[in-house]
């Protein structure tokens, strides 16, 4: 009966850990979602219509601020495997893509990773872009 204890026990602690997690980097990805961040339909028009320095840079700061919030969910989903993998009974071994285990999360946080990258690549692309507009 101790071992059951102390798995649920373990089980509370891992939880509350990753609510912290969740609660914590929530107003992160807010404070850059506000900082920057443009809405679809501002992003599409400025691709299509973008001849300024200052259009540039709009989408420039875009793509950081996008940057930043994939940044923010690869950190969540890494803490997230760390957890699944110290608490495999919260997650499923018998399926390792579900929503709840550490190579789901593991999946993710790389394609966020990647995202990131990609999206720091067009902001660079449109700082050259700016100051090519500004000659």
């Amino acid at each position: 009966m101790k071992n059951g204890f102390l798995n649920w026990k373990q089980a509370i602690a891992s939880a509350m850990v990753l609510a912290a997690l969740i609660v914590i980097s929530a107003p992160q990805a807010t404070a850059v979602e506000m900082k920057g961040m443009l809405k679809s339909k501002e992003v599409k028009a400025l691709v299509a219509n973008a001849k300024t320095p200052a259009d540039h840079m709009k989408l420039a700061r875009h793509f950081n601020a996008m940057a930043e919030k994939h940044e923010v969910e690869a950190l969540e989903h890494e803490a997230l495997a760390v957890e699944y993998t110290r608490n495999p009974r919260m997650g499923s071994s018998k399926t390792p893509m579900r929503p709840n285990s550490a190579e789901h999360c593991k999946y993710f946080a790389e394609h966020c990773r990647k995202a990131a990258s990609e999206m720091r690549a067009m902001a660079v692309a449109h700082e050259a872009m700016a100051k090519e507009a500004e000659k």
